[in-house]
Order: C-alpha cells, then structure tokens, then sequence
C-alpha cells in the first residue's frame, strides 16, 4: 500500500461525510440542530494533569477510548483497542496469551508506563507492561496519553501513558452475562453485576477464555502443534460518597492465564521452531485505594494506595522441530545450531508498590496548583533462574509541581516539574510545559507541548547479570528523553465533527544497550534515537445512526548510536486505521475496522517485514431489551501477513455469542 492510498483513508471518511450532506442539505440541519440530550456527554481525562478536566481544555496529545464503544464493537483484549489508536505500535508473537507490548511514538516498550486505576502495572524486571492476558471487560475508559510523562507519572513515561479505569457502578443495580463460541475452539463467558444504591457504587465482573487451536508460530510456515491458552478474569469498583463531597475507592482485577509457546532454533538465522510441551503461566493481582477529600473551598487532597503482585513461570519444552529443514530438535543450554533449542526455567515474582500524596490548591479562581509525593517500590525475585536470585529492592521519593491556569476557558497553561531520588543509583529531574489557545466561535484549538523524560534500569539490567562478565551495571544511569508537539484540533457541529493534527518530536539519550567489545562486555549507556513524524484523525457522527472514524500516523525513527541513519526496529513508517459504526435501526449495529501497517524491520533475525491490511467487524442485533445476539469476524479478508517475523496470526476468525442484563428489583 502506497503512501497516498493511505491517506485516503482518511480522505475517505471525510468524502462519506461531504456527499452525505450534498446528498441531503437536510441532513446537515439534523447534525446541527440535534436536541442537546442526544449529545454525548464530553470526555473527561485525568492522565494529562492528575486532575479530571473536560477534552477541550487537554493541552497535550491524548486518546480517550471508552467501555461503551469496547462493548459495541465487540473487543476482547486491550491489546486489539490499542492496535487502532494513533501514534501506537502493538506487536505479539503469536497469537491469545503470547507476550504483547505497546509503544509509543518511536519508543520502546518499557517507555511506555501503564496505570490500571493508578496502580502501576509495568514489569520491575523487562520494564514493560505485557498486555498478553488483559481483557477488555468492565473497563471505563482507557487514556493514551503520547509524549514524555515523566514530570507527572514518573520513570517508565518517557514515551508516554496508558491509563485504564475500571468501570464506576451507576444506575439501578443490574446483572448481565455473555456466552461466546467461534474459531480455534474459543470459548468466552462472563457475567457481571453493576450499580448504585445510595452512596455506594458498584461493579464486578468475571469472565474466561479458552482457545486451544491457535499456532503461537505461524502455521503457514508448517507449524502443527496448536497451542492452547486459558484466562480466568476477575475486576471490582467499589466506591463510597463520603460527606462533604468526599470519596473512597477500591479497585481489584485478577487474572491467571495459562498459554503454550513456540520459539526459534538456536542457529544464526533463528529459524522458526515448534516447540512441544513449552508452557508459561501467569497470575497478576493489581488492588488500588484511594481517598479523596476536600478540607477548604480552596484546598483538596488525594491519598492513593496501591500495589500490583506479578507471578510468572515459564518452561521451554522437552522436545522441537525445525520448520526449516523438518529435522527434530533437542534442548542444549549450548545451542549454537539449527537442531537445538536454549532450554530454561524461568520463574519470577515481581511487586510493584506505590503511595501517593496529592493536593491541589485554588487560591484564584482561573489558577489550579498541584503538589504531591510519590514513594515508589519495586521488588523481585528469581528463586531458580537468575545468577543472582536473591531478593531485590528499588525504591524511590519524589516530589513533584504543577501550575494551571485556564483564562475564561480559552487560554490554558500548564506547567510543572519534579524530582525522583533513588536508592540503587543517581537522581532525575524532569519537567514539562504546555500551552494551548480555544477560539471558541470557531471551535478551533491550538495546543503545544515540551517536555522531558527518564526511565529507570530495570533490575534485570542492575541485578540479574551473568557474574563472568565485566559488570558496569552499578555505573547505569536512567534514560532520558526529550518531547515536543505542536497540533491544532478543529471541531464542527457542537463536536459531531472532530478534526486533529500535529507535529511530534522525541530524543532519546543516554539508552541502555548491550555493548561486546572487549575488554568492554556489558551494559552500558551509549545509545542514542530519534523519532519524529505526524498525526492526523478525523471523527464524526455523520447521523444519530452513523458514526465514522480514520487516523494516519507517519513515525520516522533513527537509531543516532551505532548505526547512524538506520530505522529502529519494528517500527513502521506509516500506520492508520479507519472505521465505521452504523445502526440503521436501534436494534441492530454493525462495526467496521480497518488496519494497514507499513513495512518495517524485524529486530531478530534482522529482516525486513512487508506491509499488511487488516478488516474486522461485528454485527448485533437486540431481540428484546434484555437479550442480544452478536457476530464478530476477524480478519475479514483472510490476510497473510506476520506482526512479528515467523509468528502466528489470526486468518479468517469467526466468533457469535449471546449478551443477556436485567435490572434488579432493588
């Protein structure tokens, strides 16, 4: 796909808007003069300043995908609403299960930092959230915050945030469930119970999902082992109205999944491999409290508890097979060949604590200033896998400030810093400065930013090290980053109109990267990246019954280190997504998604990777209030292609279930 078929995604969705009201200028009358109740309520985001403000108001690059439109287009994972977003790379290697990452504008995984109702999620070993098993139900809203983020969120939002919520019970209190069948032998089922009833509010969810018929390498390639996953999910919200405009809340999600994996043969070229009786299980229990409380009509404060407890095993397999040359392969902890695969164990328990004092201040009424302190700890443990598998500890203070300021909703500045001190190594200061202009006759908006990151080494890079190698690691410093973007945002008809676009800029500095030049075999911090590129989208809700949506994203990256000029891995240079969502009558919606990824390259083994086009969509159709029936197809058009070299994909998937509520006599 060229890059002028690409934009005309987004030149599609606008043409479908423009003949629909040439069609019937009447039509152009319904957008404008639609009854204000039928509007939907504005979005409200939290990431971008720790402080709830309405969309309009937002001075930073941001995406808002909310539970409601989750639900309608029938999402199982969280990884496939990312797959859509703007300014996002989602790659996994090998289907249900397998580890998922998400990077932002150019960065890399571990850049990115993930909050799951303020409880930080990322992995204290890689860095990195692994998306694999998270699924998308009784989720609120997910915030996609691009950029660096650490003047607010700390280490790990050098590239930017993801911010989940789980859903706030509201309503007469309601049960629901859902069955689901399709391809690979996938079974799905759930049930869940919302509401509120006085002053408290609630939601509870439990759901599973078993696949057993999904090659984790692609079967294309001769894979014929299928590998199975399994998923037991549970997720609560509790929330209490205290007096005096107070709140408590509690959340919880749970999950424990089970998934077979494949791998690659030992020899240079990394040959895919299907590996039999490999296994890797994963339980995760993420519990967040916070406490909300104004103490003046000019001072606020917040008191956020979490932690999040990660354990993970894997074991490699007794036995493969070499796709390439169909010879059988056994495990060798020498493996340098292609008939033989490196075998391990690998068990890791992981806890990821955080505390957080916040206050803000309105002293003047158009000025907001943000005060707060972060303790942050990270533990680990590797009782049989690791050279080093003692117990370790990184922890961390901050105090951290923000100014904003909103002149009679039309001029909005922001401005903050802070500053990390850690136990393990050196300290970091970062900061970050926002502006944007509303010209509300026309519903224009012009928003800037700049602003600096770090990320912290993770205890894999400090600690769990080969003890033969020269070990730099206690020298590491954090990686650093710069941000700058520019965007204008334009909207029509009371916001059915939505138009963005901007201009990004990122520099990556001081990078940690394996270095084998001796006497120098280590870790150290030499690289250096840049990323650069922009955004473009377009939403509108062309009718009451016809919703349409298209964004492009151009990312060109540089590795500045060791090899001057070259793209980064896995990053492709041009991406977007487009869609459609249409309810001729109330009963009865169907979805469409498309997805295009450009070619890149593959990081091992080095190759490059071509282009592909993906189409998903559903249909449901309410039978009565209370029961509705659904379908969803997965790649529509039977696409060949591979998000990562040699692994698995879904061809032509076809899923239909069954959603059934009903309010409760309380």
């Amino acid at each position: 796909m060229s890059r002028f078929s690409v934009r005309c995604v987004l030149s599609a969705c606008a043409v479908i808007l423009s003949i629909a009201l040439l069609a019937d200028p009447s039509l152009a009358q319904e957008v404008v003069m639609a009854d204000k109740p039928d509007l939907e309520a504005p979005d409200v985001i939290v990431s971008a300043t720790k402080t709830p403000i309405s969309a309009k108001q937002v001075t930073s690059a941001v995406e808002v995908i909310k539970g409601e439109e989750l639900e309608k287009r029938n999402i199982k994972t969280v990884v496939d609403a990312l797959r859509l977003a703007q300014g996002v790379a989602v790659f996994s290697n090998g289907g249900p299960g397998t580890s998922a990452n998400v990077r932002i504008r150019g960065g890399k995984a571990e850049h990115t930092l993930v909050l799951i109702d303020g409880a930080i999620v990322n992995d204290p070993a890689t860095g990195a959230f692994d998306f694999a098993n998270l699924t998308t139900e009784n989720i609120e809203q997910i915030e996609i915050l691009r950029g660096a983020q650490s003047m607010l969120w700390g280490a790990d939002a050098i590239g930017g945030v993801v911010h989940i919520t789980t859903k706030k019970g509201r309503g007469r209190p309601a049960v629901s469930g859902f069955m689901e069948y399709g391809s690979y032998a996938s079974f799905r089922e759930g049930g869940s119970v919302t509401g509120a009833k006085g002053p408290v509010d609630f939601s509870l969810s439990i759901s599973r999902w078993d696949t057993s018929s999904f090659s984790a390498i692609n079967y294309r390639r001769g894979a014929t082992e299928r590998d199975g996953h399994h998923n037991m999910q549970v997720s609560t919200r509790i929330g209490v109205q205290l007096p005096k405009d107070g709140r408590l809340d509690f959340s919880l999600r749970w999950w424990d999944a089970s998934t077979a994996f494949d791998g690659l043969a030992g020899d240079a070229a990394a040959s895919p491999a299907d590996i039999f009786g490999s296994h890797a299980r994963s339980r995760n229990l993420m519990l967040s409290g916070s406490y909300e409380q104004p103490l003046t009509s000019w001072w606020t404060q917040k008191l956020t508890l979490s932690q999040n407890t990660s354990k993970s095993l894997q074991n490699s397999g007794p036995v493969g097979r070499n796709l390439v040359t169909g010879e059988a392969m056994v495990p060798d902890p020498n493996c340098f060949s292609a008939n033989c695969f490196f075998p391990f164990r690998f068990q890791l328990e992981v806890v990821n604590r955080r505390l957080e004092w916040q206050n803000n201040f309105k002293f003047w009424d158009p000025l907001l200033i943000t005060v707060g302190y972060q303790f942050r700890e990270e533990q680990g443990e590797n009782p049989n896998n690791f050279f080093n598998p003692s117990n370790k500890i990184l922890s961390s203070h901050a105090g951290f400030a923000q100014a904003q300021l909103n002149i009679k909703d039309r001029l909005f500045l922001t401005a903050g810093g802070r500053h990390d001190s850690y136990n393990a190594f050196g300290d970091a200061t970062t900061y970050r400065v926002t502006g944007g202009y509303l010209i509300k006759e026309t519903g224009t908006k012009i928003r800037a930013s700049y602003a600096t990151g770090f990320r912290t080494p993770t205890m894999n890079q400090l600690f769990f090290v080969d003890p033969s190698f020269p070990t730099p690691m206690p020298d590491l410093k954090p990686e650093k980053s710069k941000s700058m973007d520019i965007g204008i945002d334009q909207s029509f008809f009371d916001g059915r109109i939505k138009l963005s676009g901007g201009y990004f800029w990122n520099h990556y500095t001081n990078l940690i990267q394996f270095v084998f030049a001796p006497p120098v075999i280590g870790l150290t911090n030499i690289g250096q990246a840049q990323s650069k590129g922009y955004e473009v989208s377009i939403s509108a809700q062309v009718l009451k019954w016809l919703e349409i949506h298209g964004q492009y994203t151009r990312t060109m990256t540089r590795d500045l280190s060791q090899n001057v000029g070259a793209r980064l891995p896995q990053w492709p240079v041009d991406s977007a997504s487009a869609g459609f969502t249409l309810q001729p009558i109330d009963p009865l919606r169907l979805t469409l998604d498309y997805r295009y990824v450009g070619s890149r390259t593959n990081a091992f083994p080095l190759a490059e990777m071509d282009s592909f086009h993906v189409v998903s969509g559903s249909l449901s159709y309410d039978v009565i209030k209370q029961i509705q029936v659904y379908g969803r197809i997965e790649n529509a058009f039977n696409a060949r292609y591979e998000e990562l070299l040699n692994f698995g994909t879904p061809s032509l998937s076809i899923f239909g279930g069954i959603k059934a509520n009903y309010e409760l006599p309380l």
